[in-house]
């Protein structure tokens, strides 16, 4: 199935990007989502807006992802979650946890889409998450998750 980005998806690409995936992930995730459109003659016409969009926000936006991945490094987060008396949480720290914990740490505003936790946080302590500011910026968060 040939489908157009509308979003950035990781391991596939960037909106205005024309992929040929598989079917029933195009039928029953992305279109669905809002992830992507399907390829037409009328819809190749919309990559040239989405890209020029696009290109026209990074390129504003390049210096600006720089300089909040520098104050997303210096900033000391802190999370405080429920927890067993073994140190395992009740759930799991999510992107939008962090998000808040960033935004009560006096740091820059971010989206929560744009948060990547390889593995799931289950644990007290300190982890490593990684924030993707933009295509060539990407920003490391040490978030202390300590008990409530």
């Amino acid at each position: 199935m040939k489908l157009i980005l509308t979003q950035q998806v990781s391991g596939l690409g960037e909106p205005g990007d024309v992929i040929e995936v598989r079917d029933g992930y195009g039928r029953n995730y992305l279109v669905p989502r809002g992830f992507a459109i399907k390829w037409t003659r009328g819809a190749e016409k919309q990559i040239e807006s989405i890209k020029k969009a696009r290109a026209a926000r990074e390129i504003a936006t390049i210096e600006h992802a720089r300089e909040i991945a520098d104050q997303l490094q210096a900033l000391k987060v802190t999370l405080r979650s429920r927890s067993g008396s073994n140190g395992r949480l009740f759930g799991a720290v999510t992107a939008a946890d962090i998000v808040e914990a960033v935004k009560a740490a006096d740091g820059p505003e971010l989206d929560k889409r744009r948060i990547e936790i390889a593995n799931p946080i289950k644990t007290l302590g300190s982890h490593q998450v990684s924030v993707r500011l933009h295509a060539d910026v990407n920003a490391t968060i040490d978030v202390n998750v300590v008990a409530a």
